[in-house]
């Protein structure tokens, strides 16, 4: 039989050490406190501590601190009105108050992440930026805005804009940012995002306004990407957003949808224009060089030929001074000098030859030189009648041909009248 079963004979606790467990009072358990269970009779209780009887002396304490009416001991639970101490009535209130003070200083802990920066307004107006780490600020009295520092923010737009050459362009943009004070952060600006897209379209079309078309669509896409950071940076600091920008990103520069096409073609014809001009830059700096250098030629040609005509000249006139000086020495002399001299120069370069045959003195002629070249062109010999005719295509006169026949047919009569010879020759 279970040792708690009623009427049982096993009355003994597991938790009592043998000890019985009696039933003091046990008469009372119908009385007014309806529920007074009887003491722990026995020698030793090291049981566990039992709940119900901790709470009620929670509630007796709790009932002492209020000021309630005490409780008889041993008997029933009647109220005795003169025996316990009166009700403090501020004590409940005192009570709450200080937990609810508790909990609000409780409540003003929060912790200031590494990344983060607070920004801490007392009845809204500030008071200073608190650093990462476990902060305590009173509750309900100051207010602590916290703001990522480290986090790159970023904003985007796609506008259609007009141009300096008044053509339309539409550019896809995007930026980002940093915040770089706190404090202007959350107090200059009232919307910071909204505030940096409304400037970076004020600066985008600021720029894109004092550009050609055609720069933006090739090769200042990052010209112009730099004009607008500087004129966005230079908005924001005016603004006192306390923001410092990362990066500016042009992300596409067309033409409107429904000329892209024409655009394109314009495009590619700039493209081959430049390609052409490259070439013919190309073709010019192979050929100038080559000119400049055959220039150069001609005229150290004609510097060389000038000094040679000169030094000429200058020899001549010298020669004609010495002439001068001896023939006023010796006129007689010189004159018939400078006359040989001058008839050699001219027959030395003509191929005429003047023959004197006397009467009685036969004169054979025999133009060796030219017979040297026929007979080196034609490789054979001829005699003396046929070298005469063959000499270059020379001819003898037909008087001296006669002559000379007369003279070796008969050598003891001469032919009168034929007192000279003469050749021609072409």
């Amino acid at each position: 039989m279970a040792w708690n079963e009623p009427g049982g004979g096993n009355q003994h606790d597991p938790w009592s050490g043998g000890g019985r467990r009696g039933d003091n009072d046990g008469g009372n358990r119908g009385g007014n406190d309806g529920g007074n269970r009887g003491g722990n009779n026995g020698g030793n209780n090291q049981g566990p501590p039992d709940l119900d009887e901790a709470l009620k002396k929670f509630q007796d304490k709790l009932n002492g601190m209020l000021g309630g009416g005490g409780k008889k001991k041993g008997g029933g639970s009647k109220r005795d009105g003169g025996g316990g101490k009166p009700r403090n009535s501020l004590a409940l209130p005192g009570l709450l108050v200080v937990v609810a003070l508790a909990i609000w200083a409780a409540s003003g802990f929060y912790l200031v992440d590494q990344s983060e920066r607070g920004v801490v307004l007392r009845f809204g107006e500030y008071q200073g930026v608190v650093q990462p780490g476990l902060q305590w600020n009173p509750p309900l009295i100051d207010d602590v805005r916290m703001v990522n520092v480290t986090r790159v923010r970023s904003v985007s737009q796609t506008q259609s804009m007009l141009t300096r050459d008044e053509n339309i362009v539409e550019v896809e943009i995007s930026a980002q940012y940093q915040v770089q004070d706190p404090r202007d952060f959350v107090l200059n600006v009232r919307d910071p995002a909204l505030s940096i897209e409304n400037a970076l379209d004020s600066a985008l079309r600021h720029v894109v306004g004092g550009t050609d078309m055609i720069d933006i669509l090739t090769s200042g896409r990052e010209i112009l990407g730099s004009s607008v950071a500087s004129r966005l940076q230079s908005y924001l600091d005016a603004y006192g957003a306390g923001v410092r920008l990362q990066t500016i990103n042009i992300e596409s520069t067309s033409a409107p949808a429904p000329v892209i096409d024409a655009f394109d073609d314009v495009i590619r014809a700039r493209e081959d224009r430049q390609r052409t001009i490259n070439e013919g830059m190309a073709y010019a700096n192979a050929i100038i060089p080559a000119a400049q250098g055959q220039a150069q030629r001609v005229v150290e040609q004609g510097q060389g030929y000038r000094e040679s005509v000169v030094a000429e000249a200058q020899g001549q006139a010298n020669r004609f001074n010495a002439l001068l000086t001896e023939y006023r020495n010796a006129p007689d002399t010189m004159r018939e000098r400078m006359y040989l001299d001058t008839i050699e120069a001219v027959f030395s370069s003509t191929p005429k030859v003047l023959l004197d045959v006397s009467e009685n003195a036969p004169l054979m002629y025999l133009p060796l030189d030219q017979m040297r070249g026929n007979n080196e062109r034609s490789g054979s010999a001829s005699g003396g009648s046929n070298n005469s005719s063959n000499t270059g295509g020379e001819e003898l006169d037909p008087r001296v041909i006669e002559s000379l026949r007369g003279s070796q047919g008969n050598s003891s009569s001469s032919s009168s009248g034929s007192s000279s010879i003469r050749r021609e020759g072409r």
